[in-house]
């Protein structure tokens, strides 16, 4: 970051030996910090990224372990009619507890099935979001490189060209809000 801020130094100063070099120098400035900002969101997009689908995935795992205790209760349930019972009362109570709470983790299972879904959905939208600012940020770059060329060279053609390739990456940055 020090390398681009003395960079932009360097365009300052030539832009103030030549005042008709002055506005690009001004733009410079400006994409870089677009620039900074795009960049630093697409950072906290991806940051987001990733909690969500730790989050989906640590709903997975719960999801597996009531999938588990579910299939043992019901091979128990299985298995009841095979045991002798010496106490007839006592195994029909076992049983229908084991009923009761199979019924309930097949219950729980559906809804952090849910859940895991709805959290794999938002990591995806996130993606796509941070995807959008990557790309943004890509063009502000290459809006800053070819700016900095009008510098070199002299032709106002360059500078025209980046501008319009910082506005698209500011364009497809913002874009990032109608994603859904």
């Amino acid at each position: 970051m020090s390398d681009e801020l003395q960079e932009l130094h360097e365009h300052a100063s030539h832009g103030a030996h030549n005042p008709e070099m002055a506005p690009v120098s001004l733009t410079m400035a400006i994409l870089a910090v677009l620039v900074a900002i795009v960049t630093l969101l697409g950072h906290r997009m991806h940051t987001e990224e990733v909690v969500m689908q730790t989050r989906a995935n640590d709903q997975w795992a719960y999801y597996q372990g009531k999938d588990t205790r579910l299939h043992t209760d019901q091979k128990l349930i299985g298995m009841a009619g095979f045991l002798p019972s010496s106490d007839a009362g006592k195994s029909a109570g076992w049983l229908e507890s084991t009923k009761a709470e199979a019924d309930k983790y097949d219950k729980q299972k559906d809804e952090i099935q849910s859940e895991a879904r709805k959290l794999e959905n938002e990591a995806t939208l996130a993606r796509r979001r941070a995807d959008r600012f990557d790309l943004g940020e890509g063009f502000l770059e290459i809006a800053l490189v070819i700016t900095s060329i009008t510098l070199l060279s002299g032709r106002k053609f360059f500078w025209w060209m980046g501008m319009a390739s910082g506005l698209l990456g500011v364009l497809i940055a913002a874009s990032h809000m109608f994603i859904q």
